[in-house]
């Protein structure tokens, strides 16, 4: 991948969601204006039908919607902190830490090399932690970057 999989403009840190939909919808509209996602509707709709095979909540506090889409121009990360937690669906409570992997149609690899290395961080609370505590874009990007290594 030679751009990075997350930049400061896809993170949203003070992320207002009524659900995940709407959650999902926002991180979408961030790839959008980055130039990640040709067309939000069609995105959405392919993040949907994911969502509707099984709900993607982890445990601690984490929402992880992931889709392969037609839409997708590049392997790319979004990532939302919510300022009120959200029901993804996960066994222990609602999500405050949102991670949207969109992967281009036929990039296979990419999305489960990119889901792989997340999940392998987020199973350390140290890593969630620094990620809501941390208070701008560019910092959680950072962490990102530097704690999920894509291979």
């Amino acid at each position: 991948m030679s751009t990075p999989l997350i930049t400061a403009d896809l993170v949203a840190v003070d992320l207002d969601a009524t659900d995940r939909d709407d959650a999902t919808r926002q991180l979408i509209e961030l790839l959008t204006a980055a130039g990640r996602v040709t067309d939000a509707d069609g995105f959405h709709a392919d993040v949907r039908a994911r969502e509707a095979q099984m709900a993607t909540g982890m445990p601690g506090g984490v929402g992880l919607p992931h889709a392969r889409s037609a839409h997708v121009v590049e392997p790319s990360l979004a990532v939302g902190k919510l300022r009120q937690g959200v029901d993804w669906g996960a066994p222990d409570g609602p999500a405050r830490l949102v991670f949207l992997i969109a992967a281009p149609d036929g990039a296979h690899g990419d999305h489960l090399k990119i889901l792989a290395a997340l999940a392998r961080r987020l199973i350390h609370e140290s890593f969630r932690t620094s990620l809501l505590e941390a208070s701008d874009p560019a910092t959680v990007a950072d962490i990102v970057s530097r704690e999920v290594v894509v291979s």
